[in-house]
């Protein structure tokens, strides 16, 4: 967890930031360092008036590969133990089986997607390449969605003997019946396939996809701040009255079942001294 810095934070022009994943040597799969490094970088630019639009993006062909299974559950637990600034109100977050890996990810996940969802400034999230199950996470809980043609999503962790990732969105992104589909097979969708769904907002040549999203941004930036703030929340208030938050949190719920269910059928979380490698996990549990 020691690594150099996983995020960069860019003004790439007045009233706008931009934050990066820079990890692209490892496809910029997430850990807690990157999850923590993405928060600041959204607080600075949350808590700078200046800015007026945050853009979240990543280096390299790839926008990210998804939880990274090469670090084990302890690890990942201790990680966020250490984390001086907590978003969530749980606790416990390394106390052995269900209760420390429940307590990590609705701190390291779920807590932390609500929070950078209900951001008060207008989000956008440019997507290239790869974006894999946990990474779904990032752009959904954007405002807008940009996709390079490049694009590739998907959530095959069914295949891995779990429900759907931490932020379990799909129904709302994709419709109910494609989320389902999505979800059964382990298939990815393109960028095209993201957008006649009405999960991304433009889909646009590899190339163009930094200026496209930069643009955009300066577009918005132009409006006021409050009326943008407002406008935000007001549409975000309409999701949660139709019962997304609640949906979300009872999957998260599903989620962890699933965790549960594999813990004892591969007789980990008997021993606590026996904490299992994600990378050891059927595949993939995340």
């Amino acid at each position: 967890m020691s690594e150099a810095s996983m995020v960069r934070y860019e003004k790439p022009t007045e009233n706008i930031a931009r934050v990066v994943m820079a990890r692209a040597d490892k496809h910029n799969a997430i850990n807690p360092q990157m999850i923590f490094e993405i928060n600041d970088a959204f607080n600075k630019a949350l808590y700078d008036d200046q800015v007026k639009v945050i853009i979240l993006a990543a280096d390299g062909r790839n926008f990210s590969a998804g939880h990274d299974i090469t670090e084990t559950v302890e690890q990942y637990q201790a990680a966020i133990q250490a984390q001086p600034n907590k978003v969530g109100t749980w606790s416990g977050f390394q106390e052995s089986e269900t209760h420390g890996w429940y307590a990590a990810e609705k701190e390291g996940y779920l807590e932390t997607a609500r929070r950078w969802r209900n951001l008060s400034k207008p989000t956008i999230c440019a997507v290239q390449g790869k974006c894999i199950a946990g990474a779904l996470i990032f752009p959904w809980v954007c405002d807008l969605i940009i996709a390079a043609r490049s694009a590739q999503f998907s959530d095959p962790v069914v295949d891995f003997g779990v429900s759907g990732v931490e932020w379990l969105a799909h129904p709302w992104e994709l419709g109910h019946r494609k989320a389902k589909e999505f979800l059964f097979t382990a298939d990815s969708w393109s960028a095209d396939e993201a957008w006649r769904l009405g999960m991304v907002n433009h889909v646009v040549d590899n190339e163009e996809l930094e200026n496209f999203t930069l643009e955009m941004a300066k577009k918005i930036a132009k409006k006021p701040a409050f009326a943008l703030k407002l406008a935000k929340e007001a549409v975000n208030k309409t999701q949660d009255i139709q019962g997304q938050a609640n949906a979300i949190d009872a999957a998260f719920s599903l989620h962890h079942l699933c965790h549960t269910q594999n813990f004892r059928q591969f007789g980990w979380g008997m021993d606590p001294t026996n904490t299992p490698s994600l990378a050891n996990v059927p595949k993939k549990t995340k």
